[in-house]
């Protein structure tokens, strides 16, 4: 099942009553792990492949559990004190762990236990049974952080940023397992950060660009998207007329128009990679 994204967090009877269940959203890799008793574990990619080769620990520890038991997690890394994506990413090339970073399986959901598929029975069970699987088990499989009280999630989900937590899924209690889509019982909603950026050039045209190439004090540089408004672009139009060099060609965004002076504007930064959404410029 696939969460759909959502603006904002719903409601306790906010997908289609009966409850919700709050759970932590985590940056890592999404995968079905499979104990096979006797037979390696497999780990299965949203693509289908098997991730077991690439994290050696996870399949190990999955091959210890009961035959048959089949959990939805999410495979993610653990780095000074925060989840890092990036990290996974050397991990799957290196086929190990640097010293200082420790792997995880975050279990969210159980489909099926030693001999009996339960995806039909509401989640409010499953999740009874996927604590009751994981009671004895320790690190590095754990089960998500989970709750149906809205206030408590969000609270999670504020004191918990520092560490990479990335936002909420959220579900209907009452929601049996479907493959594939989840339609409206479980969505995400995905916490954006906000930040301040050097405003380095223009694209389209100078008196309604349609973008802004933007730098970020860590140094990356953004496109943002998607197009600006027109009232946006009037705006920074306005203010970077002062400022524009000769137009260039960059290598990366095509034709743009450089700033040869300060300009810094706000955006949000939201997924990953991330996307950058202009939201005003700066007046300092």
């Amino acid at each position: 099942m696939r969460p759909a994204a959502v603006g904002a967090v719903p409601p306790a009877d906010g997908l289609g009553g009966g409850g919700v269940q709050y759970e932590l959203k985590l940056d890592g890799f999404r995968c079905v792990a499979f104990a096979r008793g006797d037979r390696p574990a497999f780990l299965q990619s949203r693509g289908g492949r098997d991730l077991a080769e690439e994290f050696p620990p996870i399949a190990a520890a999955v091959a210890r559990l009961p035959e048959g038991l089949v959990l939805d997690a999410e495979l993610v890394a653990w780095r000074a004190g925060r989840f890092a994506f990036e990290e996974l990413l050397h991990t799957r090339r290196a086929r190990a762990a640097a010293p200082d970073v420790a792997l995880g399986l975050i279990a969210f959901d159980v489909l099926a236990l030693p001999g009996r598929d339960v995806r039909r029975l509401p989640l409010t069970d499953r999740r009874r049974l996927l604590l009751a699987a994981l009671a004895d088990v320790p690190p590095p499989i754990q089960p998500v952080l989970a709750t149906t009280d809205r206030a408590e999630a969000l609270e999670w989900m504020t004191r918990l940023a520092d560490t990479g937590v990335e936002g909420l899924v959220c579900k209907a209690a009452a929601s049996p397992y479907r493959a594939g889509g989840a339609g409206r019982a479980w969505v995400k909603y995905r916490r954006s950060d906000t930040e301040d950026a050097v405003v380095r050039a223009l694209t389209g045209p100078v008196a309604r660009p349609h973008a802004l190439v933007l730098q970020l004090d860590d140094g990356r540089v953004l496109l943002t998207s998607p197009q600006l408004t027109p009232v946006q672009a009037r705006e920074v139009a306005r203010a970077a007329g002062p400022l524009l060099g000769p137009s260039a060609v960059d290598p990366e965004h095509g034709q743009v128009h450089p700033l040869t002076g300060p300009l810094r504007a706000e955006l949000t930064l939201t997924g990953r990679p991330p996307t950058a959404t202009f939201v005003r410029l700066r007046g300092d």
